[in-house]
């Protein structure tokens, strides 16, 4: 992963606040409602504007640790039209940040040849080349199956909707499942999130940037 200095670490997570949490929780809100499902628009949510959707203490958390939340779309999966809309409404939000990362890597190769000549375009690099690796991360952590990420409806927009009422239940264990996956297994040498966030995140971005 990528060291930035400390002001344009700043600048990066305050553009992320300001830009990818937005887009993906509108990714979600417009699909949802692309779908049949009116409760993100009347709850305000169908917006790029981030005060919609930034959780105020998820925003704090971010600033000062690089590790936050905002605030989750509310979803009627019942006024839903298709079976299958709960799956694609639910990987709208990591589809985004993946499709952001790729636009990142893009503008990086195309602004390269120009930004490598001087050291404020050098830092400009860096810049999208951390965009590139958080929206991955985001993507990547955003799939796991894990509630309330949206991995687990995910994988309950792949099941018959009745399945949800048994599904539904699991969800009280999730902060129990996070401790066990994140702090627990990695002091026995299972890293999980190493195997399936991290290393994934660095393969693709490297490959992304060249």
């Amino acid at each position: 992963m990528l060291v930035l200095p400390d002001f344009l670490d700043t600048l990066f997570r305050l553009a992320i606040l300001m830009v990818a949490f937005p887009i993906h929780e509108f990714a979600h809100a417009w699909t949802a409602t692309r779908f049949g499902d009116d409760t993100p628009r009347r709850a305000g949510r169908l917006t790029l504007n981030p005060l919609a959707h930034l959780d105020l203490w998820g925003t704090l958390l971010f600033l000062f640790t690089g590790f936050g939340w905002a605030k989750p779309v509310p979803i009627s999966p019942y006024a839903l039209r298709t079976r299958r809309a709960y799956f694609w409404v639910a990987f709208a939000g990591p589809l985004s940040n993946l499709l952001m990362a790729l636009a990142a890597a893009l503008l990086y190769h195309l602004a390269k040849p120009v930004l490598a000549t001087t050291s404020i375009g050098r830092f400009g690099l860096r810049f999208l080349a951390a965009v590139v690796f958080f929206d991955l991360l985001l993507f990547f952590f955003n799939l796991l199956p894990i509630p309330p990420l949206d991995g687990d409806k995910v994988v309950a927009g792949l099941f018959p909707r009745f399945w949800q009422t048994y599904l539904a239940p699991l969800q009280q264990y999730a902060l129990l499942v996070f401790l066990l996956l994140f702090f627990v297994l990695p002091r026995f040498h299972i890293d999980i999130l190493n195997w399936l966030v991290l290393a994934p995140t660095q393969w693709l971005g490297n490959l992304l940037l060249g």
